[in-house]
């Protein structure tokens, strides 16, 4: 029998030509890019860079369009070059064998300072926007902490080794690791680092992530980073963080907070050096679903700052860094390498970035518009939802694409997620009491307790 060849799905271009330009994304994009980009001019030249005929704008007007409009390969990107503008980028003669040396010399730094030069003005847009609403259980953790990041690592894909300078690379050489921080509100990158190591372990990131974090910083770390001396660090700085707690983790209960049949928060001495002395002090949180018991480790000991289903509820929203990745990959193409040399790698991952951050932008005004949560909005749905935009305007039929995305006629398109229900029920709300009471525990409650419990102490009763 014969046997298929294997296939990796994320090597395959399923595309063979650009998605349409169209006027009114081009100049959303030359709004929000072109002053970070002109920021760079000094650096540029401090580089030591001399005026050539792809400068620093036509470079970053190049690439975005490459990411952006789907453009299939760097040949087909010179070809648009030779012939059309190229966003703020005038149309240019320029050699497909030039082009591609300059995506292996340009300084990828450049991207990275455009990056981190946009990122405050999204922010600031984000903070503009109120119609749509925040989830409750981050709405409840900003009440007490200025930040809520979330961060993890991502291996990149395989090389090509499609040029000659690749020739020698083995076949399957992983292009490296990036270790990225979103912001758990905005979801807007925070930093992304680069290792040249694909095998590198996420604790390698440690150092990095340790020097960004202040004080009333919440992270939310997946056990990649577990690492006693690592929370005990994140501790001494006024970092809290909350991560899952391994299966054969050596603890000892200290304090019990609340324990019912859905519900068990314990404070715990953690670990223990070579003299048997606990090494940390936290707070476990254990909860229930069907017949399975998830349980959180937290550095915030106080119930009153963190309650148990709000733990929960953030540890389960730091899978939204896993949906960044998957953007990033499968919907901009961070899969597809365009050069082996590191700096081009290096290059692309900063610019995929960079789109991302613009995408997010767009995903957000959609949420404002339809004063939605932002969990509801698909962004990938978003990005292709433009090509029906483009459409629309060149009929004369709209010139907004928030507009467009968010009405009611192109609900067709995806945008906007379908609620998930339970047995034909909506999703109950979040229970946000510090000390929650299941009814099978009612009975044992003396009648002076009960009358001092709240009304969100009963909130568990009725999901």
């Amino acid at each position: 029998m014969k046997h298929q060849k294997s296939i990796n799905s994320d090597h395959v271009r399923r595309r063979n030509v650009p998605s349409p330009e169209n006027e009114q994304v081009s100049k959303r994009l030359t709004e929000l890019i072109t002053p970070a980009v002109w920021a760079q001019q000094a650096y540029y030249r401090q580089l030591g860079m001399r005026a050539r005929i792809l400068t620093l704008p036509l470079m970053v007007a190049a690439v975005l369009t490459l990411i952006w409009r789907q453009v299939p390969s760097v040949c087909e990107l010179a070809r648009m070059l030779n012939r059309q503008d190229l966003l703020w980028a005038k149309a240019t003669k320029v050699s497909r064998q030039a082009l591609a040396q300059r995506f292996l010399e340009f300084p990828a730094s450049m991207f990275e300072r455009v990056l981190q030069d946009l990122l405050p003005q999204l922010k600031l847009r984000w903070q503009q926007r109120t119609s749509r609403p925040l989830p409750e259980g981050v709405s409840y953790a900003l009440s007490h902490f200025e930040h809520i990041w979330t961060a993890d690592g991502s291996t990149l894909e395989a090389l090509f080794r499609k040029l000659d300078s690749l020739s020698a690379v083995p076949k399957g050489q992983l292009a490296g690791k990036i270790c990225t921080v979103i912001e758990l509100t905005s979801r807007l990158p925070v930093k992304i680092w680069f290792h040249e190591n694909p095998y590198s372990n996420d604790c390698n990131f440690v150092e990095d992530l340790l020097n960004l974090a202040t004080a009333k910083t919440l992270l939310i770390l997946d056990r990649g980073f577990y690492d006693f001396v690592f929370f005990a660090n994140l501790i001494a700085q006024q970092v809290d963080f909350i991560t899952r707690l391994k299966s054969n983790a050596s603890m000892e209960v200290v304090k019990i907070l609340s324990s019912n049949y859905r519900v068990r928060d314990r404070l715990i001495n953690l670990g223990t050096d070579s003299e048997g002395n606990p090494l940390l002090k936290l707070r476990l949180v254990e909860i229930r679903v069907g017949k399975v018991w998830y349980s959180y480790v937290t550095s915030v000991l106080n119930p009153e700052i963190l309650p148990p289903y709000v733990v929960a509820d953030l540890y389960r929203r730091r899978w939204r860094i896993e949906e960044a990745f998957n953007l990033v990959k499968r919907l901009l193409g961070l899969s597809y390498l365009w050069t082996g040399s590191i700096n081009g790698v290096k290059l692309q991952v900063w610019a995929t970035w960079l789109v991302y951050a613009v995408l997010l932008d767009l995903g957000d005004a959609v949420a404002d518009e339809l004063a939605l949560p932002f969990d509801r909005i698909s962004l990938e749905m978003v990005f292709r939802g433009l090509y029906h935009f483009h459409h629309a305007y060149s009929q004369g039929q709209t010139t907004d694409p928030v507009k467009y995305l968010s009405a009611p006629s192109n609900r067709d398109l995806g945008v906007v997620k379908a609620v998930r229900k339970k047995k034909g029920k909506p999703l109950p709300q979040l229970d946000l009491s510090p000390y929650p009471v299941a009814i099978a525990d009612l009975d044992s409650i003396s009648s002076q307790q009960f009358s001092c419990l709240k009304k969100s102490d009963f909130s568990s009763l009725y999901k």
